[in-house]
């Protein structure tokens, strides 16, 4: 894939087996998307890969035969940038900087945010699953142009779920 085209990598977290059509309307027409944990049920998966290629993390909420071929971390090379995954930001044990990722996705928190620090690009997509609390029903995106990346974060008009 040439580095030159811009490419969209669609952002999911904490879906605990609940697909959400409007993310899935969301994430349609990204090249790839990332899944960064507790994912609740291995169908939420396959319906994401009809979309594009996923990369997903094992959540703490993913149990079982169908959650052990989850890895706890993964690497997605998209363009020129490489994006680490992982479930828990606290379980981060790695210089993502020192290590050249120029992302880095987690989930867990529910909490849709992005921040930079020392060139990498930190988002979290928030929830798509039930709705906890307060908190918005969200995805994200990146868009990687080389080995530029910026990140939207997409609220979702979802239903009481």
């Amino acid at each position: 894939m040439p580095s030159s085209r811009q490419i969209t990598v669609g952002l999911i977290s904490d879906t605990h087996g609940l697909l959400r059509p409007e993310a899935v309307d969301a994430l349609r027409g990204s090249d790839f998307i990332v899944h960064a944990g507790d994912v609740g049920d291995p169908q939420v998966l396959r319906a994401l890969s009809q979309l594009a290629p996923v990369t997903a993390v094992r959540g703490n909420v993913d149990r079982g035969p169908w959650a052990s071929s989850l890895r706890e971390t993964e690497v997605l090379k998209a363009g020129a940038a490489f994006i680490f995954v992982l479930h828990n930001i606290a379980e981060l044990d790695l210089d993502p900087a020192a290590a050249g990722f120029r992302a880095v996705i987690s989930g867990h928190s529910h909490r849709p945010q992005q921040r930079e620090k020392d060139g990498v690009l930190f988002v979290n997509p928030g929830s798509a699953g039930p709705r906890r609390f307060t908190l918005p029903i969200a995805v994200g995106r990146l868009l990687v142009s080389g080995s530029r990346i910026t990140a939207d974060l997409i609220e979702l008009r979802a239903g009481k779920g």
